[in-house]
């Protein structure tokens, strides 16, 4: 290939612009010539192209967001949108495409691939919902993040003898919820993968918690299960008399520099995308991490994969926080 296009869709995730230098640089080093789309699929259809070279992308390691913007595209998902992404790559000369983003960012790809333009995709996303992938770019910067913050939650938590219900990121999605819950020790976790009940896994655990000698707690709430974490704490507070307090972190957890792991997983993936496969003429991939490695699979059957929440884990979690 000659001339490369990538961007960056969906939610912004930290690393997103590490994974951007890395294409960036292992496309220049070999020659080829690097397209950035500015704003994702709604750049791709306007011609909103912004040439990159070794030098565009210095310094920008470090950075969480997007160098190249992020936005979705409602016309993108009609196929007159699509038909114009198409034009706009032939006219100039783009033979390939490196889509970073979540899995509706990897649908678009599909649809691109289904019409002729080799895409590949790399997953920048904090959920950590990819079913192909073990690790997402952005996830762990987002734990640590959704981590500090609770943990200076829980200074005036414990000072008042409270109980914090925090809301997390994770709208299908637990895994931030469940690992963020065990690294600050919440009492009790709720996530969209397991079934609860309020009364038997938040109030009465809380109560016989305090039976021990515990006066403060913490409640993690994957935004996804569909609790009003407001009335949450009402009725927490109304059923074991502890005050009780909402934190809903919210984009918070989006932003920051991004972690040593995401930088580092993130110019693995870029590198791989441009290197294995799209200068062998490879297409219809989706980047991935399995086992510490990094891979490939058919971005067809990579969508088609179900993830599933690791149950073993969770009670890990119930075991130790009570």
């Amino acid at each position: 290939m000659k001339t490369i296009a990538v961007l960056t869709s969906g939610g912004d995730a930290p690393g997103m612009n590490a994974a951007v230098r890395a294409v960036v640089r292992t496309a220049c080093v070999n020659g080829i010539r690097v397209l950035g789309v500015i704003r994702g699929y709604n750049g791709l259809i306007n011609g909103d192209f912004v040439e990159l070279d070794l030098r565009s992308v210095s310094d920008i390691i470090h950075r969480g967001g997007t160098k190249l913007y992020s936005a979705r595209s409602a016309e993108f998902a009609t196929e007159e949108g699509m038909q114009k992404a198409i034009q706009q790559c032939k006219e100039n000369g783009i033979e390939g495409v490196v889509v970073i983003g979540g899995d509706g960012s990897f649908r678009g790809a599909q649809d691109l691939s289904e019409r002729g333009i080799p895409c590949v995709g790399i997953p920048g996303t904090i959920d950590n919902d990819i079913a192909c992938c073990d690790y997402t770019i952005g996830y762990d910067t987002c734990l640590n993040t959704i981590m500090e913050c609770v943990d200076k939650v829980r200074d005036t938590t414990e000072s008042h003898d409270r109980c914090t219900v925090v809301e997390v990121m994770g709208r299908r999605a637990g895994y931030l919820a469940l690992n963020a819950g065990i690294a600050v020790g919440a009492t009790s976790i709720l996530i969209p993968e397991i079934n609860f009940d309020i009364e038997k896994d938040v109030i009465e655990r809380m109560k016989h918690t305090q039976l021990t000698g515990k006066k403060h707690f913490l409640i993690v709430v994957a935004e996804g299960v569909g609790v009003n974490v407001t009335d949450l704490a009402h009725d927490i507070q109304k059923e074991t008399g502890v005050e009780s307090r909402t934190c809903i972190l919210g984009h918070i957890q989006r932003g920051g520099s991004p972690t040593v792991k995401d930088r580092v997983m993130a110019t693995r993936m870029g590198h791989y995308a441009v290197k294995n496969l799209l200068m062998k003429g490879i297409g219809n991939r989706v980047v991935a991490a399995k086992n510490d490695n990094v891979v490939d699979y058919d971005i067809f059957e990579a969508l088609n994969m179900k993830r599933h929440i690791d149950e073993y884990l969770y009670q890990i979690a119930m075991d130790v926080s009570i």
